[in-house]
C-alpha cells in the first residue's frame, strides 16, 4: 500500500519542469526580439535629438548654437591634432580612480551600516552631513589642505560620491532575506561561501544602481575639479573655451566625453548587470 502511495506521489520539481516546458511549447514565438526593438528606439531617440538640435541651430545664431555638422567637424579636428584624446585620457583616468575608491569604500561602509544597527546610528549624522555638503566646498578644501595636485582632486571627487554609495548599499543590506542566510547556516556553509553565494547576489542590484548613478555624478564633479585647479583634462579645456566664448569647442568636448560614458554604460555596466542578475529571471 505504501509502495503504491509512493509511486503515486511525484516530486514537485519534475512537475514544475514539465509545466515550464509545456508552457514554452504552447507559447507563441515573440514577434521581435526585445533587444533589437530597444536598439531601434534608441537610434530613433538619437535621430530626434539631432533633428531638434539642427532646428534650434537654424533658429538661433550660429555663434550661440552651432549646428551638429560643425561640432562633429570640430571633434574630428581636435582628434586628429591629438588634443582631444590627450585631455580625454587624463580625465578618464581620474574618473576611474575616483569611481573605484568611492565604490569600494562606500560599499564596505554601506554593508556594515546595514548589518549593525549601532554602527548605523553612530555614523548616520556623518552620512547626512556628507550628503549635504556642496561638492564645490569639498573641492576647495581639498585643494587648500593637500595642494593643487591629482591626489587632492581624486580625493575630493571620491568624498563627494562615497555618501551616496553608502545610502544605496545600506538599503540593500537591510533588504537581504534573513531566511536565505538561515538556510546557509543550516547547511553549514562557510562565511566566505555564504557571502559570495547568498549575501552578495542579493546586493548586486543595489551595487549596480550605485555604480550607474556614481558614474554619472563622478565625471561631472571631475570636470569641476579640473576647471578649478588642474592644467589638463576636459574640464581645464572647457575653461579655456569659455574664456574665448568658443561654444563649438565646448560642445565638441562635452559630446565626446558624454559619448565615452554612454559607451561604458552600454558595453560594460549594462551587460555586467544582466550577467550578475540572470539568476533572478
Amino acid at each position: 500500500m505504501s509502495g503504491k502511495r509512493t509511486a503515486a506521489v511525484e516530486s514537485p520539481v519534475p512537475m514544475m519542469a514539465r509545466a515550464r516546458g509545456q508552457a514554452g511549447q504552447d507559447a507563441s514565438p515573440p514577434v521581435a526580439h526585445p533587444g533589437r526593438r530597444d536598439a531601434w528606439l534608441r537610434l530613433a531617440s538619437l535621430g530626434a535629438f539631432l533633428l531638434l538640435w539642427q532646428l534650434g541651430a537654424m533658429v538661433a545664431d550660429s555663434r550661440t548654437l552651432p549646428d551638429p555638422l560643425t561640432v562633429f567637424a570640430r571633434i574630428v579636428d581636435e582628434t586628429v591634432s591629438l588634443s582631444l584624446p590627450g585631455h580625454l585620457a587624463v580625465t578618464l583616468g581620474r574618473v576611474a580612480v575616483a569611481f573605484a575608491a568611492a565604490m569600494l569604500i562606500g560599499a564596505l561602509l554601506g554593508m556594515a551600516m546595514g548589518r549593525w544597527r549601532r554602527l548605523d546610528a553612530f555614523f548616520d549624522a556623518w552620512l547626512v552631513l556628507g550628503l549635504n555638503i556642496p561638492a564645490l566646498v569639498t573641492i576647495i578644501l581639498c585643494y587648500v589642505w593637500f595642494g593643487l595636485n591629482d591626489w587632492a582632486a581624486i580625493l575630493a571627487v571620491a568624498i563627494n560620491k562615497i555618501p551616496t554609495v553608502i545610502v544605496t548599499v545600506r538599503e540593500g543590506a537591510r533588504a537581504v532575506d534573513p531566511k536565505l542566510l538561515d538556510v546557509a547556516r543550516a547547511y553549514r556553509l562557510s562565511r566566505r561561501t555564504t557571502f559570495l553565494r547568498v549575501y552578495l547576489p542579493q546586493l548586486v542590484p543595489y551595487l549596480m544602481a550605485a555604480a550607474r548613478s556614481g558614474l554619472s555624478l563622478i565625471w561631472k564633479i571631475v570636470l569641476v575639479v579640473e576647471l578649478l585647479g588642474r592644467s589638463e583634462g576636459v574640464g581645464f579645456q572647457l575653461n579655456v573655451f569659455f574664456q574665448f566664448f568658443d561654444i563649438t569647442g565646448i560642445l565638441a568636448y562635452t559630446l565626446a566625453f558624454a559619448a565615452v560614458v554612454l559607451i561604458v554604460e552600454a558595453w560594460l555596466l549594462r551587460p555586467l548587470e544582466r550577467r550578475l542578475t540572470g539568476w533572478r529571471a
